[in-house]
């Protein structure tokens, strides 16, 4: 999978995009990520790419013509034209269903604002899709535009060594994910659950989803209205005193 970002700050962005899994991912050819300088498109001697808003307000906004030619760099140089992303706290807030979707894209770009924002135009010319990240405002997009990366590559096949290093996760089957353990198996006085020495696979895998159904009832309860839940998953959160999430 291809992915370009656009930014004002690409070298802050490199710095963790070329690092642990995603870089591994990228030397092995089964991610690719470019940072393309949005600086470098500007037609101005100053290189500006800001300006006061029209009608007056505080703040600056990006102009539309080096983000717009940054982008058809982008698309030249893919060979393709990436389903363009703007992170912006107006957007549809990132989901784990939206990032599996986007990791089936051939091609994806991600824009980051800056300042106010970008020129409405932008949006209404160019950006396919508005993500948020959460209910609140940064000083920039490139956090949120790396959170995105981060969750959508781990999603992509070879990136993670196997699939159900992400399918067992929380937020995936529509659950929190069950408690990990690792050694030693007593610590400070806290042992871990006994059938996890047992070796009997069928034992742990039925605890794990008995515990991933607690916790999610506990934690976040509206998870379970839309998750996927057997009789069986129905029953056990009521005998142990949930009420059945399906009435």
């Amino acid at each position: 999978m291809r992915i370009d970002l656009m930014t004002l700050f690409p070298d802050m962005c490199r710095a963790v995009l070329d690092e642990s899994i995603l870089g591994r991912a990228q030397k092995k050819g089964v991610l690719e990520v470019h940072c393309h300088q949005i600086r470098e498109y500007t037609k101005n001697r100053q290189m500006q790419v800001d300006d006061y808003p029209y009608g007056g307000g505080q703040g600056l906004v990006m102009y539309a013509q080096p983000i717009a030619d940054c982008f058809r760099a982008v698309c030249e140089q893919a060979g393709t034209r990436p389903h363009l992303v703007y992170m912006s706290p107006q957007g549809a807030v990132l989901t784990q269903k939206r990032a599996k979707e986007l990791s089936e894209m051939p091609a994806l770009c991600v824009l980051c604002g800056h300042y106010e924002g970008v020129d409405e135009r932008v949006l209404e010319a160019l950006v396919d899709e508005q993500i948020s990240i959460g209910d609140y405002v940064l000083t920039g997009g490139e956090l949120p535009a790396l959170a995105l990366i981060d969750c959508v590559s781990r999603l992509v096949p070879g990136v993670l060594s196997e699939e159900t290093c992400y399918t067992d996760e929380s937020h995936y089957s529509g659950l929190l994910e069950y408690p990990q353990y690792t050694r030693p198996a007593e610590w400070e006085g806290r042992e871990i659950p006994d059938v996890l020495l047992t070796g009997h696979h069928e034992n742990i895998r039925r605890w794990r989803r008995e515990q991933a159904l607690l916790r999610t009832a506990k934690l976040r309860p509206d998870m379970l209205k839309t998750a996927e839940l057997l009789e069986e998953d129905r029953r056990f959160l009521v005998e142990n005193g949930f009420s059945d999430p399906k009435e």
